[in-house]
């Protein structure tokens, strides 16, 4: 490691040191000791699956749901996931079905894969236990806590499949 890999690490690590002018160059060796920062090659070349149905399975989870949130009513594609009800490495079959789909925002699609939420036989959010409702933070309140209990906003077209639904309950959600 040379030492302007290391000293572009130093601001970060050590403000007070570069702000009073101390002997930078004496540092550097105990700087990259301690962060153990990793060698070698940065990228690799690798072989991979893609996902050849996605495009399809999104297109039409997003226009069924007119390109919002089915939750929060969040109209930015940019920011919208065609989340996959049963997960995609569960039921091959069901992979490019839109009605295992529900159009999220980001932060809804992640905490549905994850299981801090699902939906009620009756398609209304269900929080995980696990999300504390002593939070502070506005947005965990708002998006989160605040919304059990607010239905699902259904599609025109191809609307989840209840069988779905209740398999994510089962499987997925982490009550």
């Amino acid at each position: 490691m040379t030492g302007k890999e290391v000293e572009d690490y130093l601001p970060e690590l050590d403000p007070a040191a570069t702000a009073s002018g101390k002997n930078l160059e004496a540092s550097k060796p105990a700087l990259a000791k301690e962060l153990k920062i990793p060698r070698g090659a940065t990228e690799k070349s690798v072989l991979l699956k893609t996902r050849r149905v996605q495009s399809f399975f999104r297109a039409a989870v997003l226009t069924s749901y007119r390109n919002r949130c089915a939750l929060t009513g969040l109209g930015i594609p940019e920011l919208l996931n065609a989340s996959h009800i049963i997960p995609w490495n569960v039921d091959e079959k069901r992979r490019a079905d839109p009605r295992n789909g529900i159009c999220l925002n980001a932060l809804h699609d992640r905490a549905f894969d994850r299981g801090p939420i699902s939906f009620d036989k009756n398609l209304r959010m269900i929080v995980s236990s696990t999300i504390n409702s002593n939070e502070t933070c506005e947005l965990h309140r708002s998006q989160l806590v605040a919304l059990s209990g607010c239905p699902l906003r259904l599609p025109e077209r191809f609307q989840p499949e209840r069988a779905t639904v209740e398999y994510h309950r089962a499987q997925i959600f982490r009550p």
